[in-house]
């Protein structure tokens, strides 16, 4: 009998998916994946634009919950299983910087990085979501200075959003290696959870390269 409340991430290797998947491995729950070919553009055919009109992964749903977008599903995983300690309780005061640095992800980083790639001039700073990509960079270079994690001695959940994005933004040069990025990047790389995602990533993107089910 099927589980309503299991967990199906809706999925494709090497893609912001990815931080979803080790996030799920950090907390230790059971989770299927729904995988999706981007190479043969199954995230746009019509059975998973009824989840994600936009075409994006990730995607999770749980019994009647459906959940996108990135920094939603990291807040939303966490809050669900409290045991794992990957999210302050809603009276920690590390609560509120919690919630700021994945909100912080989505409507300032990710932005100026999209901006940056594409070599576009951002825009005034009265307008940008960012201000700008160097005051942008400096706030985040700043808050992981104390480290080791986003706040302080403590992982969170945002750990696994910041150090993913940052460990493939820097190996795409979108953001340069600073010591201090270098060195927090590592320390998520190096965790169990990354590395058994990273390797099962590798032989399913072989698989969709090669045209054949992963």
């Amino acid at each position: 009998m099927t589980d309503p409340d299991r967990l199906t991430l809706f999925y494709s290797p090497q893609t912001r998916a990815t931080g979803t998947r080790v996030l799920l491995e950090e907390l230790g729950e059971p989770y299927d994946l729904h995988v999706l070919n981007m190479k043969t553009g199954e995230q746009r055919q019509s059975g998973y634009l009824a989840v994600n009109p936009l075409g994006k992964v990730p995607a999770i749903r749980r019994g009647d919950a459906l959940v996108t977008e990135q920094v939603a599903i990291t807040i939303y995983l966490a809050d669900l299983f409290p045991q794992a300690g990957l999210a302050p309780s809603i009276d920690d005061p590390l609560r509120g910087p919690y919630l700021r640095w994945i909100a912080y992800y989505g409507s300032s980083f990710e932005p100026a990085v999209v901006d940056k790639f594409m070599q576009r001039e951002p825009a005034p700073v009265a307008m940008s979501p960012y201000a700008d990509y160097e005051t942008m960079l400096s706030a985040l270079e700043a808050q992981l200075a104390a480290g080791p994690y986003l706040l302080g001695d403590r992982l969170t959940a945002a750990d696994m959003l910041w150090g993913i994005a940052l460990d493939w933004t820097m190996n795409f040069g979108l953001v340069p290696k600073r010591d201090v990025f270098v060195r927090y990047a590592e320390r998520i790389r190096t965790r169990p959870a990354f590395q058994r995602v990273t390797a099962a990533d590798a032989e399913l993107a072989a698989h969709h390269a090669a045209g054949t089910a992963g």
